[in-house]
């Protein structure tokens, strides 16, 4: 017979939709401020701070796919104590 954790509620992992969605509003976050560091670099014009914008825009696609795909989190800190399990209490023997 196999032993199984314990799950519970608050650690166990969200939904594959929910999960997909959080991902797809993470991108498309990362894809507006690249969005933005363009726009940004055509309009401050020459110098150096058009090609810090530039460069952002340019890198940021790799941080913005880590940061979408990066796994659920969660963790409450509870563990189950390893060692021999508990008795189970019973019915007693009949104090009549």
């Amino acid at each position: 017979m196999a032993k199984h954790d314990a799950v519970r509620i608050t650690t166990a992992r969200s939904s594959a939709a929910e999960d997909m969605r959080s991902r797809q509003r993470r991108y498309a976050l990362s894809m507006t401020i690249r969005l933005v560091c363009f726009v940004a670099a055509v309009a401050v014009g020459p110098g150096a701070l058009r090609w810090v914008l530039v460069g952002c825009a340019v890198f940021l696609p790799l941080f913005a796919v880590i940061m979408a795909n990066a796994g659920d989190q969660r963790d409450d800190g509870f563990t189950l104590p390893d060692g021999p399990p508990a008795h189970e209490l019973t019915a007693g023997e009949g104090d009549d």
